[in-house]
């Protein structure tokens, strides 16, 4: 009798330790198909969350008709989704006054899929990822970090905040931390996530999708501790694009020894009029700092990532292929 409970003793221990492992070891998964032809396409937008304020109303309008334009199939927030504190429970009204109220148009009816950003995490976090907002307004859908398989295309959301030494050492400003602490232990998990997921992905696109940048020349330019860490994983597993948001833009980036693109959309409200630095040529390809979103069209064999202002003006685009890649 003692071996035997003993032996159940032992099995519900490691079933406990098998479930915390996985808990480490696998980001959520999602599934969202693609159009029947193997096509996809969809808006990005971040840094939006300011009840109708500074543009952000007109940034909605111009979304609406690209996006009823392009049929999308989602919309992508990039962090900041709500100013300047984040959410302060699941019933704050920034919530509908920020998003459910502005991005009313028919075509913007489909699914968000949500990163944290830095204004995010000096509010209540759990908040923004309870399912509880999700019964208030169907479309949101705001997790750490995740996976997002689209058919063609596998999308992994990383959690970047938490990344960034100066939020830990300012006393300005409340985050919370909470899961996030030990940082280290956090971080360590994310990127030994992010490394196997990406490696072990087959799909024909890989983007990355954050909040901070890797590389910028707008106001916070580039993040040193993303270069240092996520940067190199995202060249070793053949990462296509990498897109935030955070500086409150729109730009276009290149790197000089890789294919990835970067992709600045934080340009959803408040914009940085003249607030550019280190501006290089080779690597910039493009530079807006008033508010606006980009689009994005997906098949097989290439990407056309269209930039647009606070009018629905295409200001910017460039096609992705797998073979080539090329400006328009």
């Amino acid at each position: 009798m003692a071996t035997k409970a003993h032996q159940c003793l032992h099995l519900t221990f490691m079933l406990c330790i098998s479930l915390v492992l996985s808990s480490f070891a696998d980001l959520q998964r999602f599934e969202h198909p693609a159009k029947g032809e193997g096509q996809l396409s969809f808006l990005v937008v971040g840094d939006w969350g300011r009840r109708g304020f500074y543009n952000q109303s007109e940034v909605a309008l111009q979304m609406g008709k690209i996006g009823e334009k392009l049929d999308i199939d989602f919309v992508i927030s990039t962090g900041d989704n709500f100013y300047d504190n984040g959410l302060e429970g699941v019933n704050d009204p920034a919530f509908e006054e920020s998003f459910s109220k502005i991005y009313t148009a028919k075509s913007l009816q489909k699914q968000w899929y949500s990163v944290l950003g830095n204004h995010d995490y000096r509010g209540d976090v759990a908040a923004q990822l309870s399912p509880i907002l999700q019964k208030i307004d169907s479309r949101w859908l705001c997790q750490r970090s995740f996976i997002l398989n689209a058919e063609i295309v596998e999308f992994f959301f990383v959690d970047t905040t938490p990344f960034v030494d100066d939020y830990f050492a300012e006393t300005e400003h409340k985050y919370d931390w909470r899961v996030v602490s030990p940082r280290t232990t956090y971080l360590a998990n994310l990127l030994e996530d992010l490394e196997s997921a990406l490696r072990e992905s087959t799909s024909k696109w890989k983007i990355v999708v954050g909040h901070h940048a890797i590389r910028s020349v707008g106001h916070h330019g580039d993040t040193p501790e993303l270069i240092k860490y996520i940067l190199p994983i995202l060249k070793a597993n053949n990462v296509d694009l990498y897109i935030n948001g955070h500086d409150h833009c729109l730009e276009h980036i290149v790197t000089t020894d890789s294919p990835i693109q970067l992709l600045t959309s934080g340009a959803g409200s408040k914009a940085w009029r003249g607030d550019v630095k280190n501006f290089n040529h080779d690597i910039v390809k493009f530079f807006y700092d008033g508010q606006g979103f980009m689009s994005l069209q997906l098949t097989q064999p290439e990407a056309l990532i269209v930039f647009h202002d606070v009018f629905g003006k295409e200001l910017h685009k460039f096609v992705v292929s797998k073979q080539l890649y090329s400006d328009m």
